[in-house]
């Protein structure tokens, strides 16, 4: 009696209930192992989502190529001086981001407070470096190039809040669990960053930590207040201090970039318009691939915040919005991985990391487009930066990593 009543509930093989009833059968010494894993190849990684990062690289450094190679020839002697180095990070970040796919991000517990830590350092010593352009940003390192500490407190931050919310999930509504250490750590960063100054890394801080805080589960009423204290913090320093009086000018020039009104003026807003200029001549379908006349030194560092305007050039609209839309669908692809990650600390981590994409993406589209005064924000994927190519990447791996255990189809 009692084996038939066994092979009645028995659940088919296959079925969830049967994949639990194994798991369940494992020996007490598998959780060991479990615990102390640090790779994991249970699932494959998702590979429309590591499509989009491949397809987006190789579009980005063969854009790159293009807008870089006249600028380089004249200022390095090689038209390969940027691509050369470009695609070697390239390699580099992608060999890293295969890499990290396989590890556990569940121990990144363990390093959310130290790369924090990290990063504050870095911040701070960035401001004994030589200015560049004015600012304090950029740690010389020799042959690898130019290091950009920011781009390790954009991580710093992600790793942190997602580390602290997912312990605190249930007490975020108090504050001092939901409000008070986030304050505390955003408002050291872009302290930090404020001295530099840097107000486009600023401006990607505060609106991620507020996505952050908002999937977290804080309540809206402490959003009000942090907003208008912020509002307000920022309304002093650009009217009642010279610590952003370049902000000032880049408004003005915003407002009317074609202005002759001054020669000031006219300085300032080359940039822009020599941008507009590549836009619009690029019309529907572009001037063709290599084709650009505005990054035969017309336009300013095509290779680096401006690369977008290039593509509108050679590529037109239509190029353009191809890029765009392949960028829309890899954000897209990676909150859908990190929605259905198997706990919040991998929901957090996965969707800090896609939306810092996307917001770059918006912002230096943004600013190409004079749609908001200019800053300096980089296009993921596009723009010169070895450094911070490879951190990007790494970043992605870790979405990669989140995408082997997730609920998502992966085909």
């Amino acid at each position: 009696m009692t084996k038939t009543k066994e092979k009645q509930h028995a659940a088919p093989r296959g079925s969830r209930k049967a994949e639990a009833d194994r798991d369940t059968k494992e020996p007490a010494t598998s959780g060991i192992r479990k615990k102390f894993r640090i790779f994991s190849v249970r699932s494959g990684m998702d590979m429309p989502f590591l499509f989009l990062i491949l397809t987006l690289l190789v579009i980005g450094l063969v854009m790159l190529f293009s807008a870089s190679y006249a600028n380089a020839y004249y200022r390095h002697g090689s038209s390969y001086f940027f691509i050369s180095r470009q695609a070697f990070f390239a390699v580099l970040g992608v060999a890293a981001m295969i890499f990290i796919s396989y590890f556990d991000y569940h121990h990144l517990h363990k390093f959310a407070i130290p790369i924090l830590l990290v990063s504050f350092m870095a911040l701070a010593l960035v401001l004994f470096t030589p200015r560049i352009n004015g600012v304090h940003r950029w740690i010389d390192l020799g042959p690898l190039g130019q290091f950009q500490p920011s781009e390790v407190a954009k991580f710093g931050m992600i790793l942190v809040f997602s580390h602290l919310i997912s312990l605190n999930f249930k007490r975020m509504d108090t504050f001092r669990y939901g409000v008070l250490p986030y304050i505390l750590i955003l408002g050291a960063t872009v302290g930090l960053l404020v001295l530099e100054p840097h107000i486009s890394a600023t401006v990607i801080m505060v609106i991620l930590a507020g996505v952050m805080l908002f999937i977290g589960g804080v309540r809206l009423r402490w959003f009000g207040l942090a907003f208008g204290g912020a509002g307000a913090a920022v309304a002093y320093l650009v009217l009642f201090t010279q610590k952003f009086s370049y902000a000032n000018d880049r408004i003005v020039a915003w407002l009317d970039p074609f202005s002759t009104a001054s020669k000031a003026i006219m300085e300032d807003t080359w940039q822009t318009r020599q941008s507009l200029y590549a836009i619009g001549s690029g019309g529907l379908l572009g001037l063709g691939l290599g084709q650009s006349r505005q990054k035969y030194l017309y336009l300013p560092e095509p290779q680096n915040d401006f690369i977008f305007a290039i593509v509108c050039e050679e590529l037109g609209f239509i190029g353009a919005l191809i890029i765009i839309i392949l960028f829309a669908m890899l954000v897209w692809r990676g909150i859908s991985i990190s929605l259905k990650a198997k706990d919040k600390f991998g929901m957090l981590l996965g969707i800090g990391l896609v939306v810092q994409v996307g917001l770059q993406v918006v912002l230096n589209i943004a600013v190409v487009t004079n749609t908001i005064p200019n800053t300096g924000i980089s296009l993921p994927f596009f723009s010169y930066g070895g450094t911070s190519l490879v951190i990007l990447l790494a970043e992605m791996g870790i979405v990669l990593s989140i995408s082997r255990t997730s609920a998502i189809e992966k085909t």
